[in-house]
């Protein structure tokens, strides 16, 4: 028989759950996970950041073949696209990272149980497996990490076949010609791009009058220009008011919010990323009284506790963005304050990220907030185009920008758009945390030639004594 009693219990095995378990195991907690899916990692690893990435590496492959690599003097004569082996190396990466989790809990003796959690009293938990089969576990703590779900439409219902949400978008077994993206924030540009790269011709209709939300504007008009030169069109300020699915296909009805003219258009697949809701549904949340607000995240307070004494709750099952490095920092935070400890999460400086090609980054308050709160900054700018290594890597789009308070020079918010400006935040990220300032990152060594220096020169620009251009 399994141990049933514990010091921390934690439903989901999310990045918020497996990493807030890894930490509280090292911190000397005996811990269990439960996780209701037959692998674990959550929505994240099994059908999200993850194999997303896979496809986008091997679509931006295929691009280059394609399109890119004669200018570098490499001739490919005839490329053809072979989706299933695509796929199945999509598939073993996710295995991959799954079994990873496997090995991290044995490793960490970390109690795994495979089964629907359900919070029954304080410091008990059922668990029901999939034979039906209940057992009682016993624990301090409980933390619920059970992330969240696809939003779905009620005119545009899910049959992962033709009306997809990213489930399916990861899962289809031949491009389809057309395609219709409801929504555009990073799921939909993320996976509409990759259908598009392979031969798909991708409309996405936007309820707002931006893509992006309300990430910086400037870096979302570059990549929107960027996309439309690759064919995808865009729809924005537009409602989607309805569906009708055939055998050829899917008719989205839609209308403008400008002028109120009602269109429809036909696709092969719709692609619906129109935002994700918190999912707690089972957990006991109801039985026990655990709060929520009207948008149904769970009410927890500055050490993620709900209204019930011994349980918690983090990651997108809480406010905040619904991010998996998000979630994890409130997990180890979480973990170490169980412990004893002083965990601590600096919401100030999570990073957001497109995948696309060029990528979008984004830390701190946008140029457009300062101005809209009536703060004095400065911006500092700068582009790829004028960057050495960037030209000799062909990438040139985009830019760099940083934000400063105009008083202090304290940095309040980066925003990049272009190569690897996924990586390239993260030297941002670590000056906020410090407290620092655009001088600080400005007189900092950057190896030349490299993409890191654009990250430099829009420092010095803050003070508008760039040197590379």
């Amino acid at each position: 028989m399994a141990d049933t009693q514990f010091d921390l219990i934690i439903i989901g095995s999310g990045p918020g759950g497996y990493v807030g378990a890894i930490r509280a195991a090292q911190l000397g907690l005996k811990t269990a996970v439960i996780e209701k899916d037959k692998t674990y990692g959550g929505t994240c690893l099994n059908v999200g950041c993850i194999p997303s990435k896979a496809l986008l590496e091997s679509s931006e492959h295929y691009q280059a073949a394609q399109h890119d690599l004669a200018a570098h003097g490499v001739k490919v004569s005839k490329v053809d696209l072979d989706l299933p082996t695509m796929q199945a190396r999509k598939d073993k990466v996710v295995k991959t990272n799954t079994e990873g989790i496997a090995f991290l809990f044995k490793k960490n003796k970390i109690t795994p149980f495979n089964g629907m959690g359900k919070i029954v009293a304080a410091g008990k938990v059922e668990v029901k497996g999939a034979d039906g089969n209940t057992q009682i576990l016993t624990t301090k703590n409980i933390v619920i990490a059970t992330g969240s779900v696809p939003v779905e439409l009620p005119f545009l219902k899910y049959d992962e076949k033709r009306i997809v949400s990213n489930t399916g978008a990861l899962a289809l077994d031949q491009v389809p010609k057309s395609m219709i993206v409801v929504g555009g924030g990073v799921i939909g540009l993320e996976l509409g791009s990759v259908w598009q790269r392979l031969g798909a011709k991708v409309t996405v209709i936007e309820y707002a009058n931006r893509l992006g939300g309300t990430m910086d504007q400037d870096c979302m008009n570059v990549l929107k220009k960027s996309l439309e030169k690759e064919g995808m069109s865009f729809l924005l300020s537009t409602k989607v008011t309805g569906s009708k699915v055939g055998n050829d296909g899917v008719e989205v009805t839609y209308e403008s919010l400008t002028d109120g003219k009602a269109s429809s258009m036909k696709a092969d697949v719709v692609l619906v990323s129109t935002g994700r809701k918190p999912f707690s549904a089972g957990v006991g949340c109801e039985e026990m009284g655990i709060q929520k607000d009207p948008q149904g995240r769970i009410i927890v307070d500055k050490h993620y506790q709900t209204n019930v004494p011994g349980i918690y709750a983090i990651g997108d099952v809480i406010a905040g963005p619904m991010l998996a490095h998000k979630a994890e920092e409130e997990g180890v935070a979480l973990a170490e304050m169980l412990a004893g400890g002083a965990g601590h999460v600096n919401y100030d400086t999570v990073p957001g990220v497109i995948y696309t090609h060029p990528e979008i980054a984004s830390v701190g308050i946008t140029e457009e907030f300062a101005k809209e709160k009536g703060m004095e900054i400065n911006v500092g700018k700068f582009p790829f185009m004028a960057n050495g290594r960037a030209r000799a890597k062909g990438y040139t789009e985009g830019f760099v920008k940083i934000i400063a308070d105009k008083k202090t020079d304290k940095i309040l918010g980066a925003h990049m758009v272009g190569p690897s400006v996924s990586e390239l935040i993260h030297e941002v990220i670590v000056c906020m945390e410090f407290g620092g300032s655009s001088e600080d990152l400005a007189r900092s060594f950057h190896a030349h030639p490299t993409l890191s220096e654009v990250v430099r020169e829009a420092a010095l620009a803050v003070e508008k004594r760039q040197r590379q251009m």
